[in-house]
């Protein structure tokens, strides 16, 4: 069969070229259409329990992830000057908006949209006001219209007045000020279904460089963080890096080839075949309109390292047939037939195991294990359509071309494996025990983590900003708690509400969380102003105060009912009917270990606020989903890799039909998997999102040698009438130098 397919591949080379090149510049035409994952897309599926929490919180009170924190030294802006700066700043924010196509039939149809929901800090703040004609309370902004406008100005009086007046509102600290003064919050809320479209626009971006023109304007240091922040700086680093490692890889790899081979011509070939792979990669990613997120990112850089060894194999073997007899369509010819079934089954193999992420429930998976897959199998297609094409036009290897197959320090190499495997087996046993011990050792010490920012460096802004937010507001990372009281307008009883209080005071005795605000916040801050203004009266009303404060509390909510922007104050506390509380707060960005041991301390003391057996509680936001998208991804490939490593025994099987062949087959590919794991283990180098394909790439790379080897050896079987001792050596002659190289490249290239 082998021989057919050299056949055709050789004489119809023109034709299988022109298919292979108009695919990939319809590829390529797919590439301007792909996307980036702008949005916090979890690696939960959709019916985990966490992730369906979440959804519900998402439908009753939408998106906690659509707001973007500035913060700023408040003694910097206790002068007129920069108070009216800080003011202009947060105007030019909130007028911002981006430009959308309202329609896709390709005609310039654009429309402005705003996309700012609205600006909260100390210049923009609201307080609570008696209206005792109609006997309720209303929000009446701390600085009344048009005191301040922008280009106006205000005097030192004015600001004293302001940061006396926040001073005197417990309501707003840990949310506008801290305790000390020293710190204040811009919160800039962006409307989610329009932030996360796909023409969300750069707004991100454009607010950042207002703030950073407005702090080098102004010589006042701003932090920016919260999610919009961290996913769209995260998103754009996948972005500039994805192709700078390409670029980096691909070089790497010329150099490499060019000293292995001493040969250009060797060189431009597997460059073009590795980088149309990379090319179809992109467009597979595009043409599915699978996001580009930090996962599938890898996919380029795996095509790199499956199109490697793809090329050193063909070519190494087309050299030494050449040099053997000096006939270049024979040393093709045999160059397919001998090398060319293993490389496909090395490939086949290897893209099954990828494969295997297609059966877990997460979409992000799944789309990685999808476009993977694929495109192994496509870049086998690659190697043997142009590394045999371009080889019959282009001149015979000269001797100097060859000499890589004659050097002394590889040969010198390969002999000192022979002499091993022949004369030192024990040595080999007590070694590979000796791996087996220490990986085993390493495998203890392993731990599952992640961060939301992990793999940033320390002095990168997105890691120096959170830590700035984390120790003056605790955190930027959302959390929330649903209170389920099963009973319409159950949320709003005093007894709840007093539950909910000695919760919140609960949460402030954890450092890992900010300042936390729910319905009851709200009730206090109307009590204080019920009695007077007096900050000693921010506090739950007692049962005798209720029956003074309580019609104006209803007043309130039934004049809320009849104005949108009021009933979405109310909506940010209760669901619609009332029966559900939202307790709301961020916290800093700890860690999945971290948050496991949090989450089992806290939870029994909120199970005793909120017994089991009379509430629903429940605990959700990002950080949340993303710890168990973390333990999700972990057990996951434990079942990919179980998955992998039955479909090798079953390729080894129909390969050998040898049960006995399989168990050794099998040694090799678990061996790296192991030595992977102690390594990362004893170094601490912990499991998480950013590390966990290497795993699959590992055995990826295993498999390969392993099935060129024992397919050589099962060759020389044939040939040697089933000398095994005599087809060993022969086979780890021929192979070991491929071996050698691709270890080496994939080994610099990664």
């Amino acid at each position: 069969m082998w021989n057919r397919i050299a056949a055709r591949l050789i004489r119809q080379r023109l034709l299988w070229l022109i298919l292979l090149g108009l695919g990939t510049a319809f590829m390529a035409m797919q590439i301007p259409n792909a996307r980036l994952q702008y949005t916090f897309k979890g690696l939960l599926p959709k019916t985990d329990s966490t992730a369906l929490e979440h959804q519900l919180f998402v439908e009753l009170f939408g998106s906690e992830g659509n707001v973007l924190l500035i913060g700023a030294d408040a003694r910097d802006l206790q002068n007129p000057e920069q108070l009216q700066a800080w003011f202009e700043l947060a105007e030019g924010i909130r007028s911002m908006d981006v430009r959308l196509d309202t329609v896709d039939d390709g005609i310039d149809d654009m429309v402005s949209l705003p996309i700012i929901d609205s600006v909260f800090c100390m210049t923009h703040a609201f307080t609570l006001v008696k209206d005792t004609a109609l006997r309720r309370f209303e929000l009446q902004p701390l600085i009344p219209n048009g005191t301040m406008v922008v280009g106006g100005k205000v005097t030192q009086g004015f600001t004293d007045s302001l940061f006396a007046s926040i001073s005197q509102l417990p309501f707003y600290e840990g949310l506008l000020y801290t305790n000390d003064g020293n710190a204040t919050l811009m919160t800039v809320f962006l409307d989610a279904a329009l932030f996360n479209s796909k023409k969300r626009g750069t707004v991100v971006e454009d607010l950042v460089a207002m703030s950073d023109a407005w702090s080098e304007k102004h010589g006042v240091d701003l932090a920016i963080s919260g999610l919009p922040f961290i996913r769209t700086e995260m998103t754009n680093k996948v972005k500039g890096e994805i192709g700078w490692f390409i670029g980096a890889a691909m070089l790497v790899t010329a150099l490499l080839l060019l000293l292995f081979f001493r040969n250009f011509v060797v060189m431009g070939v597997s460059l073009l075949v590795v980088a149309t792979g990379v090319i179809w990669s992109l467009g597979t990613i595009a043409l599915f309109d699978y996001p580009i997120t930090m996962l599938m990112s890898l996919i380029p850089p795996l095509m790199i390292v499956i199109g490697v060894p793809n090329c050193i194999y063909l070519v190494n073997k087309y050299h030494a047939e050449y040099k053997r007899h000096g006939n270049k369509a024979m040393a093709l010819q045999r160059m397919i037939v001998k090398v060319g079934n293993a490389t496909l089954l090395t490939n086949v193999t290897t893209a099954l195991g990828f494969a295997t992420f297609i059966f877990t429930h997460s979409d992000m998976l799944r789309e990685f294990g999808v476009v993977a897959s694929i495109n192994i199998l496509v870049m086998f297609g690659i190697s043997i359509v142009i590394i045999p094409a371009l080889m019959t036009w282009l001149p015979a290897p000269k001797v100097k071309h060859t000499r890589h197959l004659d050097r002394r320090w590889m040969f010198a190499f390969v002999n000192r494996l022979v002499v091993i495997v022949q004369d030192h087996r024990p040595r080999v046993y007590i070694g590979a025990l000796v791996v087996l011990l220490f990986s085993l050792g390493g495998v203890w010490q392993m731990e599952t983590t992640g961060n939301i920012v992990d793999d940033l460096p320390d002095d990168d802004r997105v890691i120096q900003d959170l830590k700035w937010m984390e120790s003056r507001f605790q955190g930027a990372m959302p959390f929330e708690i649903m209170v389920d009281t099963h009973k319409p307008n159950g949320a709003t009883n005093p007894a709840v509400q007093n539950r909910i209080e000695k919760m919140q005071l609960l949460l402030r005795t954890y450092p890992e969380f900010s300042r936390s605000i729910s319905a009851v916040d709200a009730a206090k801050f109307a009590n204080q102003v019920y009695f007077g203004g007096s900050p000693g009266r921010y506090r739950l009303p007692s049962r005798q105060e209720r029956s003074f404060i309580g019609p104006w509390i209803r007043g309130t909510a039934e004049a809320a009912k009849k104005t949108s922007e009021a009933e979405g104050v109310i909506g940010n506390f209760f669901n619609s009917t009332q029966s559900i509380a939202r307790v709301s707060s961020q916290m800093a960005d700890i860690g999945t270990l971290e948050m496991r041991d949090l989450m089992s301390r806290i939870r029994p003391r909120l199970d005793s606020i909120f017994p089991p057996d009379q509430f629903g509680l429940i605990l959700t936001g990002t950080s949340v989903v993303f710890l168990e998208g973390t333990s999700y991804m972990v057990k996951n490939l434990g079942i990919s890799m179980a998955l992998a490593i039955c479909v090798i025994a079953l390729m080894m099987a129909l390969l050998f039909k040898s049960a006995r062949m399989v168990a050794i087959a099998l040694i090799p590919n678990l061996f790296p998997l192991l030595f992977t794991a102690g390594f990362m283990g004893w170094t601490g180098i912990a499991i998480k999102p950013s590390t966990i394909l290497v795993f699959s790439i590992a055995f990826g790379i295993s498999v390969d040698d392993t099935i060129h080897f024992l397919a050589k050896y099962r060759q020389e079987l044939n040939l040697k009438s089933w000398n095994i001792r005599e087809s060993v050596i022969l086979a780890l002659k021929e192979t070991g130098v491929s071996m050698m190289y691709t270890s080496i490249v994939l080994f610099l290239v990664s």
